[in-house]
């Protein structure tokens, strides 16, 4: 154990940001202990490098997002892609536009960077420092990097990766967090998120002591550029290759097979009026020219949530997810007489949906699951494809387009939670001959057609202004043509809710009660179980004839499925970032059933259910 002063000091001795060396030196001043143990633990512990990268608050120190930070983490991705990705490879393999080689020479490899508007001026911390420091650690480490210039929607990082063959694309974006946040999330070369092994690979190489203390004085080297240069990059942005990813990526949309043909459509009242709001974040100008790419008409803005603001002024949240966080855009549509919102999230890579009624004058908010059966749905119409079609969903998000799959009779798998699982699912699956055209999660997370393998918030935006235009103009709305999926395929009731679970050895105890000593139960009060997958260490499944899972196990992060012989599906899983015990429920009635009916069963189920399985009273679970 080393103590929080001592490690603040050898701290300070590395950190290239002045504003942040004087905060934590005020703070050796004063003695704060308080303040310094949170900044520097003793315990040594990090940030860890867990899901797609790095996300936490803008704070001096290992545990918080900062340019010191930045660059260890740099420095360790760019060595570990060194390693595992050898540079000699054929030139063919890894050209790119701005530099023409000849066969013999080995070619570098390129890393993409982006960035979005997150900033804590007070300590001089931004994503766009971030970004500059990240490109500089990749030149000196011996690659090209492509900085894209200007504040760019997340879809084109991995979109951009892939194009240019680079062995990794960074975007400097904490999503939808808290304002309070940054991130930096890392796409591996295949323009896929991050995953096992490659994770691990990376945080291990970041703690190697070589690559811990920075390689150079990456700080006057700044200074040096923002003294040679006037613009606002200090001439590290590549604004050509900004232009041309863009134009790619608006190409690559247009050739999807997304962008139909609406010219002849007539409506028996008027066509839907979109009204949208970037959600303080960077999606704005992207969204503009996505309706130009799906040739609809321009759809009304949310005035004070369009332009990108760190202080995110008007949402408590940035998250559309969230409660209230499209009251703004609602009062807004009110006046405009706008029938439809589409929200992005602030780096715009989800969608969220919500239509008025016009009877009621009520707004309905579509759950991510619901969005996600009318896309995959009308993408599987809409696309007439040569080759087989598949889809994929996240394991807890609902079993809808699944049913559909069976009924249509296209491909459709389950992945674990979290898009780098989806996206490299989809990936596969095109590799041995599908089409993969639709994969979402429910965490409002989209990826229509196959422009970019990651959640892509544009391409959904446009496909759902599609759909609407064409349910519109058949005299309907998107609640009513939603009923009519239901009532062909069945009602799908959810409840979905956590619990704050603060002892992680309680999660283990509920599910080792499950496992019953490996012979699992088999029912909860009256209802009977038919299935169970459990995809903890070791691993078991009971519908698989030799009891093992498709998917990966987990140690650290296990998660339970249970289907009972009465069409319900509850699955729980611990948070990976927050002390929460998550549980999805889903009931799937018969067509015919009323939704009604499924929802009086559905709540009857989760109060005997959730009780007996978890018993939170006893396990200290606290309901929010």
């Amino acid at each position: 154990m080393t103590s929080s002063i001592d490690l603040a000091k050898s701290w300070i001795k590395l950190d290239p940001n002045e504003k942040t060396r004087n905060y934590v030196q005020n703070l050796i001043d004063k003695q704060d202990l308080t303040q310094l143990s949170t900044f520097f633990p003793s315990n040594g512990s990090r940030i860890g490098f867990g899901t797609a990268g790095l996300r936490s608050a803008m704070t001096p120190g290992p545990l918080g997002m900062n340019d010191l930070v930045i660059i260890q983490t740099t420095q360790g991705l760019a060595r570990y892609c060194q390693k595992v990705l050898s540079s000699t490879d054929d030139n063919d393999h890894h050209h790119h536009h701005h530099q023409n080689r000849t066969n013999d020479t080995p070619t570098k490899l390129l890393a993409v960077v982006g960035y979005d508007h997150r900033a804590n001026p007070e300590l001089n911390l931004s994503s766009k420092t971030f970004a500059l420091y990240t490109k500089l650690v990749f030149l000196q480490a011996g690659f090209d990097c492509i900085l894209l210039d200007g504040y760019v929607a997340t879809p084109l990082i991995p979109f951009a990766t892939t194009m240019y063959h680079a062995a990794c694309g960074i975007m400097v974006t904490a999503s939808h967090n808290p304002k309070a946040d940054a991130g930096f999330k890392v796409y591996w070369n295949d323009g896929t998120q991050i995953r096992p092994p490659i994770d691990s690979g990376i945080a291990a190489s970041i703690l190697e002591e070589s690559n811990v203390t920075p390689w150079v004085d990456y700080e006057s080297i700044l200074k040096a550029q923002m003294k040679d240069c006037s613009d606002d990059l200090f001439g590290l942005g590549d604004t050509k290759s900004t232009i041309e990813i863009s134009d790619a990526y608006y190409n690559a949309v247009s050739k999807s097979g997304l962008v139909i043909d609406q010219s002849d459509l007539v409506y028996p009242k008027a066509a839907p009026k979109i009204c949208y709001t970037a959600m303080h974040g960077v999606g704005h100008p992207w969204a503009i020219k996505a309706f130009e790419t799906f040739q609809l008409q321009p759809f009304f803005s949310v005035p004070e949530q369009q332009t990108p603001d760190y202080e995110f002024s008007t949402v408590p949240f940035p998250n559309p997810e969230e409660k209230g966080a499209l009251d703004l855009a609602q009062t807004f549509s009110d006046e405009h007489d706008c029938d439809i919102i589409l929200a992005n999230d602030p780096d715009a890579d989800r969608l969220a949906v919500a239509e008025k009624n016009k009877e009621t004058g009520n707004w309905t908010v579509f759950t991510g699951d619901q969005i996600g059966a009318m896309l995959g749905l009308w993408i599987w119409e809409t696309i007439k494809s040569d080759k087989p079609v598949a889809m994929c969903a996240s394991t807890v998000s609902s079993k809808l387009l699944e049913t559909i799959a069976k009924k249509e009779g296209f491909h459709f798998e389950d992945t674990l939670t979290g898009f780098k699982w989806i996206g490299s699912r989809a990936n596969e699956l095109r590799q041995v001959g599908y089409r993969t055209l639709f994969a979402y999660e429910e965490a409002i997370g989209f990826c229509c057609g196959e422009v970019v393998s990651d959640k892509d918030g544009l391409t959904a935006m446009g496909s759902m202004a599609k759909l609407a235009n064409d349910v519109y103009s058949r005299g309907s709305s998107l609640a009513e043509h939603l009923q009519g999926i239901y009532d062909k395929y069945g009602e799908f009731v959810s409840n979905n809710g956590y619990y704050y679970c603060y002892d992680p050895t309680m999660t283990a105890k509920i599910l080792d009660r499950i496992r019953n000593g490996n012979k699992y139960i088999d029912r909860v009060g009256d209802y009977e179980i038919d299935a169970i997958r459990d995809l903890g260490y070791p691993g078991y499944d009971s519908s698989m004839p030799d009891k093992k899972p498709v998917l990966p196990v987990s140690k650290s992060s296990p998660m339970m499925t249970i289907k009972f012989s009465n069409q319900c599906v509850v699955q729980i899983r611990a948070s990976g970032t927050e002390p929460k015990l998550k549980y999805y429920i889903e009931m799937q009635g018969k067509p015919g059933v009323s939704r009604k009916d499924v929802e009086k069963d559905l709540e009857q189920f989760c109060r005997i259910v959730l009780n007996e399985l978890l018993q939170p009273e006893e396990n200290g679970l606290i309901k929010p």
